[in-house]
């Protein structure tokens, strides 16, 4: 089948969830025989994200420089914009050339969390061909119908046996308040692992560290939690953690957790959002209540005690990952919305 020409678009100067969904999923289409282009992310994060020398990239971090870039990289079968911002930049371009417009929603929620950008949406509808949500979750929770296409990630060899790993605990994500990593910290207090030798790794940065620093030092883990701040090694710490927690309530999907279960880790989640489409198809799922400290506590306490349990729950996310979360699967997924709608 012919090759497209793809072309992504997200309103952006950093490097987080969103704009890793754009850059691995990028690599794999021009892989897979496409030509793509892609604008926005921090430049160098998302250059070093590209794998693939071939795929164009452009900078840009307000609307007017998405809807620029844009014109700029003209000429392209589909326009795939992520965020209501890329979408709001893309109407001006859609009349400008002829290309179908398709979005992808990574979070629940109707379009838009400011005033313009609700005033934007009748007009953003309109124009857009497809619309892609990461998953059920997310579908049922935004505007307009979707076809779910769950993100991918890369299969991995098995991972190290829980003997093999080390005492440590890991949570990877920003630390921002949606994302509960307070709910970590408590859990972690909750289990009573700090005397037993285990610590908590807390990879990411944000506007709640101080306030989670202060959190370990009242809970009295301070000498048993480190913040790692930013990392870019985050696939090499969990070769070696020996449990991720991924506290977040409103998780789309989680490309951390499926990353996670591609490693061989094994995961203690919070029982929502995307969660309930990747680490509840294990039969043995690690999940608590939403919030629930405690209950995430005595579940993180069971697993770090219990080598064999631990070891054959990563099977079981490992197995799951590689039948279901594939990065083939998601290309191949996403080429039919594609061709659906030219």
């Amino acid at each position: 089948m012919k090759g497209l020409r793809i072309l992504h678009a997200v309103r952006s100067d950093g490097f987080a969830g969103v704009e890793r969904h754009v850059s691995t999923l990028a690599t794999a289409q021009s892989a897979a025989g496409h030509e793509v282009a892609v604008i926005g992310g921090n430049a160098g994060a998302m250059r070093a994200a590209l794998a693939d020398s071939s795929i164009r990239f452009q900078s840009a971090a307000t609307v007017l420089q998405v809807a620029r870039s844009i014109d700029a990289l003209g000429g392209s079968d589909i326009l795939h914009v992520h965020m209501t911002a890329a979408e709001i930049a893309a109407v001006a371009a859609i009349r400008r050339w002829n290309v179908r417009a398709v979005t992808t929603r990574h979070f629940g929620g109707t379009r838009g969390s400011s005033t313009g950008a609700r005033l934007f949406a009748p007009l953003i509808r309109a124009r857009l061909a497809g619309q892609i949500a990461i998953s059920r979750h997310v579908a049922r929770l935004v505007d307009g119908p979707s076809t779910v296409v769950h993100p991918g990630v890369t299969s991995r060899q098995d991972g190290l046996r829980a003997t093999d790993r080390t005492r440590s605990a890991l949570v990877a994500q920003r630390l921002e308040p949606e994302k509960n990593t307070d709910v970590a910290l408590r859990a972690f207090a909750a289990s009573g692992l700090p005397t037993q030798g285990w610590s908590l790794d807390v990879a990411g940065s944000g506007s709640q560290l101080a306030s989670l620093q202060e959190l370990a030092r009242r809970l009295g883990v301070d000498d048993n939690v480190r913040f790692l701040g930013h990392r870019s090694d985050v696939a090499s710490l969990m070769d070696h953690a020996g449990i991720l927690i991924a506290p977040c309530a409103v998780e789309g999907l989680g490309l951390t957790v499926l990353e996670a279960m591609a490693a061989g880790l094994p995961v203690v989640a919070a029982a929502a959002g995307g969660h309930l489409e990747t680490v509840a198809g294990a039969p043995s799922a690690a999940l608590f209540t939403p919030h629930d400290a405690s209950e995430a506590g005595e579940l993180l306490g069971a697993l770090a005690h219990d080598g064999r349990r631990r070891d054959a729950y990563a099977r079981e996310l490992q197995s799951i990952q590689r039948t279901s979360f594939t990065l083939q699967a998601q290309v191949r997924a996403t080429d039919a919305v594609y061709r659906s709608v030219l």
